[in-house]
């Protein structure tokens, strides 16, 4: 058995340990609710414009004309793995990674694969084995559509100049602060083909090959900024749920040692206790 003076030790520093995840607990809490109120308001925005966009497309004839509906032979793929900066959210980056990692190993097997990441927590890791075209970590500090937007601008002359042949993302969908759901959504090329096609009443100007050409880089851009507001969401909500385990799991270790110290602290004093009678009964003899 530890001495007294570990244990105190040792309760001291989960004691310490316990203040500090409660305190990011709290924080993440806060930060979550602004991130969730964001992605809840934006998905039916982003939901019917792609609505809006499959029905128009759905009427057109062909692709619509468009360079970023084209289908070629898939060669040479671009994942697109959104993490976060920071780490002490439980599974969250690593579900990411693993998934990235799944997807070229299994699914493009064969293919040239390169990754464009978003969040360090991705970048440090599978930049070891895999090649990083671009690094977009810093859009944390400022997660704005327009500064999302240049990621998206990126990616659409990734493809538009045969550099790619498809592009995914892979991020982590916000369902609620215990549960995030691993996605791997196709960015380009987009899918034209909808089940709700336009009412023949509308009447379209210019026309509707030029508002589809218009929507496409609209779409593509809200799609990519409605992935990484998921993911933003998700973080929180995971490193909220992961140090509120973490401060329960401190709790019940040092409730334990509270009682393993207790039971020291009287074997102590009874010790003590016996010395002093035994060495008071040799005095008598």
């Amino acid at each position: 058995m530890a001495n007294l003076k570990e244990i105190r030790n040792r309760i001291s520093s989960i004691s310490s340990t316990m203040q500090i995840t409660s305190a990011m607990k709290m924080v993440s809490a806060a930060k979550l609710k602004k991130a969730q109120d964001a992605i809840t308001a934006m998905r039916p925005y982003a939901d019917k414009l792609t609505e809006l966009l499959q029905g128009l497309s759905a009427s057109l004839e062909g692709d619509g004309g468009s360079k970023f509906a084209e289908s070629r032979p898939v060669n040479k793929v671009l994942l697109v793995s959104i993490t976060s900066n920071r780490g002490l959210c439980g599974a969250f980056n690593s579900n990411i990674i693993k998934q990235s990692n799944n997807l070229v190993a299994d699914k493009y097997a064969g293919k040239q694969v390169d990754f464009v990441t978003i969040g360090k927590k991705g970048n440090d890791i599978l930049g070891k084995k895999n090649t990083i075209v671009a690094n977009h970590s810093g859009v944390y500090d400022d997660l704005t559509f327009d500064n999302v937007a240049v990621i998206a601008d990126f990616l659409m002359d990734q493809f538009a100049s045969g550099s790619y042949d498809k592009i995914e993302l892979v991020y982590n969908k916000f369902k609620n602060a215990a549960t995030q759901i691993v996605m791997t959504e196709q960015f380009l090329p987009i899918s034209v083909e909808g089940d709700a096609p336009v009412a023949s009443d509308y009447i379209f100007e210019p026309s509707k090959a030029e508002i589809v050409e218009q929507l496409i880089p609209k779409s593509l851009k809200t799609q990519l900024y409605k992935a990484i507001r998921d993911s933003f969401a998700s973080e929180h909500g995971a490193r909220m749920t992961a140090m509120h385990k973490a401060t329960d799991n401190a709790g019940e270790l040092k409730n334990e040692l509270t009682l393993t110290y207790n039971k020291a602290r009287q074997a102590a004093i009874t010790n003590e206790i016996l010395e002093i009678v035994g060495g008071a009964e040799a005095l008598n003899n």
